[in-house]
């Protein structure tokens, strides 16, 4: 498949695909391969095998791997460029038992040998491998056929980010993988998200792990499918009006990814790793290194042109930090941007609203997450500011409610930002919960006998009430982190592998019994109320700061409004019920939007009234403005 041409100003290129990485032809049995491997063709004592089987075969004693010598076929930009092709067919089996020759997948790695044919480097991935084996094993499937997208990909647009509300899920604890996923897709939507976040799918050497350790980025990882799979989970998800946004790790990478791996092992100089930003899980990608920003620039164009995902959220943004004006970060972001806007009135690009790059760009970059989003083209941001604060206010801080309320309106953060001549609107995720972080039940007390079993209290469900309230109706784009809408309440230890490499899968039980039946009919009812009210969107925040009236009594009060509707939200964070005064600036009839119980009718400007808040939840009055 031919790149496409890029105009200034994309100052990264797009490594040639059409030629790296395996490309297998069906008819004839011929697979093409192609790496780049810099510097390592300098080194004439060396040459490049690939060693494969197929994947019905690889666990058998009597069924050898076979080796192919590859050539070195000269330099591409970034330097040594190893090619050839390999025939298979029942012809040229080696072993009659074997598989050779069937269709199906194939399973190879690449093998450094010395002159005289021993083996000096063996195990080393193809970093540009579309499939994977386990372990350090890539792959590819004879027989593979070109998938067609439907009609319903020339339909779908991506959304707004302003009107985004996200579910972050892992595919092995969802859906365990991605036929999986796919067939609960339908259970997403029917909750009212309208997108979902991907935890890493990219190829891992362990059979249960988060997957921000990657060996392997232009494929899914075996364990969750294949390449067919994951667009037919993107294609499923559009279908159900879902966007689809995955976690890219771009900052580090494994120990056994190829561009790591082999220069450790040679001792060369390393055209793809070194000190850049913060060296915060091993040794960081060197985005210093125009071969670095081309390879990930590269990563999100395949992801995006290939897969048809709609956007990225960026692992560990310290990692490739140097600024808003540096080659890290802010240059991959930007470039990307400048890609999908360049491209979005071509075929399946015009999901990006015509040119008007609608790229969901979401960095997580804690420490600054303010500076990216007025500095850089994301548009949205983690932000744990308003995680922090309502933990504050669960452990009983009443000065915390006071800054949850400004969090909620996303104080410091900016709607839109201009510049270069493109406007980028900004919307960063609000959450109570993600993937880092124990599940927020767990502060209201927790049972079991180590933190790597510790549980929630469920019957203390009613205590996320208020919590949820607030976060539907503030600013920015909600997200839900894997079953928080039925309770689900697995304690996180802080640190250790007992974080990433132990299995904690949605239990789905938790949808029939009595907390989770009332968290998620709360969630339904919240996220429908968001959907329908462009104000809680959209429209401005104001937070009502009075310790006396409102925070003494563990009250947090705050308004959305535009110029067609006004909201006043009042949430209740104590186990008593309490009545406060309000002074209403719109006259009319209040409609009270969770129950309508409460209603208040012929109200009129600048009148005070008192409002009734019960223990642990919340009221939401509007008005509409004529």
């Amino acid at each position: 498949m031919a790149l496409p041409q890029l105009a200034s100003p994309i100052t990264m290129k797009l490594l040639p695909l059409d030629i790296l990485g395996p490309h297998a032809d069906a008819s004839s049995g011929e697979v093409h391969f192609g790496v780049l491997l810099p510097l390592v063709g300098d080194q004439t004592d060396y040459e490049l095998w690939v060693r494969l089987i197929h994947e019905g075969d690889q666990f058998l004693k009597a069924v050898p791997p076979q080796d192919f010598k590859l050539d070195r076929a000269g330099d591409l930009d970034h330097g040594n460029y190893w090619s050839g092709k390999v025939t298979i067919s029942p012809a040229t089996s080696t072993n009659p038992h074997s598989r050779w020759g069937s269709p199906g997948r194939y399973v190879y790695r690449f093998v450094l040998k010395e002159r005289n044919g021993s083996d000096r480097l063996d195990w080393i991935v193809d970093p540009f491998a579309r499939e994977f084996g386990v372990g350090a094993l890539s792959a590819f499937t004879l027989g593979y056929e070109d998938f067609v997208w439907e009609e319903v990909e020339r339909d779908w647009k991506v959304h707004d980010i302003r009107d985004v509300v996200l579910y972050e899920l892992m595919i092995s604890e969802f859906g365990g993988t991605l036929d999986g996923t796919i067939d609960r897709l339908s259970y997403l939507a029917d909750l009212g998200v309208n997108a979902i976040e991907v935890m890493p799918v990219s190829h891992v050497t362990a059979p249960i792990d988060w997957g921000y350790m990657p060996n392997g980025y232009f494929g899914a990882d075996e364990r969750f499918g294949k390449r067919r799979d994951v667009q037919c989970l993107i294609q499923e998800a559009h279908r159900h009006k879902l966007a689809v946004v995955m976690d890219a790790v771009y900052g580090h990478a494994d120990a056994s990814f190829p561009y790591n791996y082999v220069y450790e092992r040679l001792g060369l100089p390393n055209p793809f790793i070194g000190p850049f930003g913060q060296d915060m899980y091993g040794k960081s990608t060197d985005f210093g290194k125009q071969f670095t920003r081309d390879f990930f620039f590269t990563v999100n164009y395949f992801w995006l042109d290939r897969l048809h995902v709609d956007g990225f959220r960026y692992d560990c943004v310290p990692e490739y930090w140097d600024g808003p004006e540096g080659q890290g970060y802010a240059n991959l972001v930007y470039n990307t941007y400048q890609l999908v806007k360049q491209l979005g009135g071509q075929g399946h690009w015009r999901r990006f609203r015509d040119g008007n790059a609608n790229l969901i760009q979401c960095g997580e970059q804690l420490e600054c997450p303010e500076t990216i989003i007025w500095s850089t083209y994301s548009n949205s941001a983690w932000q744990n500011r308003t995680l922090g604060e309502a933990s504050a206010v669960a452990h009983g801080d009443r000065g915390a409610l006071e800054r949850f309320g400004l969090s909620l309106g996303l104080s410091g953060y900016p709607e839109m930002v201009a510049t270069d001549g493109d406007t980028v609107t900004k919307a960063p995720l609000q959450y109570l919960e993600n993937h880092d972080h124990e599940r927020f039940i767990c502060h209201f007390g927790v049972t079991g006998e180590t933190s790597l079993l510790w549980e929630g209290d469920r019957a203390r469900w009613y205590k996320l009430q208020p919590y949820l309230i607030g976060l539907f109706t503030g600013k920015g784009a909600p997200m839900l982190w894997q079953g928080m809408e039925l309770c689900e309440n697995y304690f996180l230890p802080s640190a250790g592998m007992g974080r990433v490499r132990m299995f904690r899968p949605m239990r789905w039980e938790y949808f029939y019994d009595h907390a989770g039946k009332h968290t998620i009919r709360l969630v339904r009812q919240l996220i429908a109320l968001r959907n329908a009210r462009t104000h809680l969107r959209r429209g401005s925040h104001f937070f009502y700061n009075h310790y006396d009236n409102y925070q003494s009594k563990n009250l947090l009060l705050f308004s959305r409004q535009d110029a067609s509707a006004f909201s006043l939200v009042v949430l209740n964070f104590g186990d008593a019920d309490q009545v406060a005064p309000f002074t209403f600036p719109f006259p009319g009839d209040y409609h009270e939007e969770l129950h309508g119980l409460d209603n208040l009718v012929g109200v009129q400007a600048g009148e005070s009234r008192k409002l009734a808040i019960p223990s642990n939840y919340g009221r939401i009055w509007t008005v509409i403005l004529h």
